[in-house]
This record gives structure tokens, sequence and C-alpha cells, in this order.
């Protein structure tokens, strides 16, 4: 795993948690979990792109 796909995965596992924390106390917003929904699917090809 390459330094920046560790941290590409060090900033997803981050922000779900600032968003579940945010979630959890203010209320849930549609447009968080949509940025980290794409966060998350970028990751995911920037991952497969490597292993090929």
């Amino acid at each position: 795993m390459s330094g920046s796909l560790k941290a590409m995965a060090v900033l997803l596992v981050g922000a779900l948690v600032v968003i579940s924390a945010y979630s959890a106390t203010i209320g849930s917003n549609g447009w968080l979990w949509f940025a980290w929904i794409v966060l998350a699917l970028l990751t995911a090809g920037v991952a497969a792109s490597r292993s090929s």
C-alpha cells in the first residue's frame, strides 16, 4: 500500500468518525454522507488501480 493510498484510507476513516459524531449530536446531514460515499468510492478506485 503506497503512502497516498494510506493517507486516503486514514482520511476516509477519520471522515466517517467525524460525520458519525456530527450526526449523533446535531442530526443527520445527507450531503455529508454523500460526500463520504464519494470519498469512499475514490479510495476504492485508487486501491483498485494500484493493485492491477
